[in-house]
């Protein structure tokens, strides 16, 4: 039987780090380290997913 328990860390993505980033720079990485990325609400969520948008699409110019 395999170990449900032996979970492997995940590599961070340049999106993934990014999200950290958005995240600390908004005040809520406190909420996400207490209760995880689904512990956010929608609105802070697609704030999140907004301000990443915004920051390909300048990196693109």
């Amino acid at each position: 039987m395999a170990e449900k328990n032996n979970k492997k860390k995940k590599e961070l993505t340049p999106d993934d780090i990014m999200k950290l980033e958005i995240a600390r720079e908004i005040g809520l990485m406190d909420k996400v380290e207490e209760l995880g990325w689904g512990g956010l609400t929608a609105k802070e969520t697609g704030r999140i997913g907004g301000l990443m948008t915004a920051k390909k699409k300048k990196r693109k110019k």
